[in-house]
C-alpha cells in the first residue's frame, strides 16, 4: 500500500515533504505531532497519505464509546486509543499515561481544535507533551504550496508564551485548504 500512497501523494496530487528528514519510526517512538492549519476534512486525507509515505504509524485518541463493537477493532488497528471524556477526568494526565503505558505512541492532533479560524490554539497538546516528557513535531498542511514541512523535535520549556511564539512562527505564511480559515 505504501507504493500506492506515494503515487497518490507525489505524482497524482503533486505534494512534497520538506524539512526534518530524520523523522522516522526508529528515532522518535514517542512524540506529540501537531498539524496546522486544520481548515478542511481534506487535511485528514493528506495526513493519512503522509503517514504512509514516510512509513510512520501515528496515533489518536477518541471517546471510549467509539472503541466498542463493531468499530472498536478498526479504530485500534489504525492507531486509536480510547479516552474517558466524562466530567471530572484529567484528560492531560490520562493521555500522558498512554505515553507511559505504550512502547510507541505518536499522538497526532490539531491545536486549533476545529476546522474554523481561531485566534488562539488550545493548550492541551503542549501540556500533554510536558507531562509525558516528549517532544513536539510540527508539520504543515500547506495546500497553497502542496507541501508538508516537518520540524525538528521541539521540547517545551517552562515558558509557554515563548514556546507558542516559536511554534506559531513555524507556520507563518502557510495556507490551508480553506484560506479564509488559515
Amino acid at each position: 500500500m505504501r507504493w500506492l500512497a506515494r503515487l497518490l501523494y507525489f505524482k497524482i496530487l503533486g505534494w512534497t515533504v520538506t524539512g526534518n528528514k530524520t523523522f522516522s519510526k526508529d528515532t522518535l517512538k514517542k512524540v506529540v505531532i501537531i498539524a496546522v492549519p486544520h481548515t478542511s476534512w481534506h487535511d485528514f486525507f493528506i495526513a493519512i497519505l503522509l503517514r504512509k509515505v514516510v512509513g510512520l504509524k501515528t496515533n489518536f485518541v477518541g471517546k471510549k464509546e467509539l472503541f466498542t463493537w463493531p468499530f472498536g477493532y478498526y479504530f485500534r488497528a489504525v492507531g486509536g486509543s480510547p479516552l474517558d471524556r466524562t466530567s471530572g477526568q484529567n484528560k492531560v494526565t490520562a493521555i500522558a499515561k498512554l505515553f507511559e503505558d505504550k512502547e510507541e505512541f505518536r499522538l497526532a492532533l490539531a491545536p486549533e481544535g476545529t476546522r474554523k479560524k481561531v485566534q488562539e490554539w488550545k493548550t492541551g497538546f503542549y501540556y500533554i507533551a510536558k507531562a509525558a516528557n516528549v517532544p513536539i513535531i510540527m508539520f504543515t498542511l500547506d495546500f497553497k504550496n502542496k507541501q508538508n514541512h516537518v520540524s525538528e523535535p521541539f521540547y517545551p520549556t517552562d515558558n509557554i508564551d515563548a514556546d507558542f511564539k516559536f511554534m506559531k512562527s513555524f507556520y507563518k505564511g502557510v495556507i490551508g485548504k480553506k484560506p479564509e480559515y488559515s
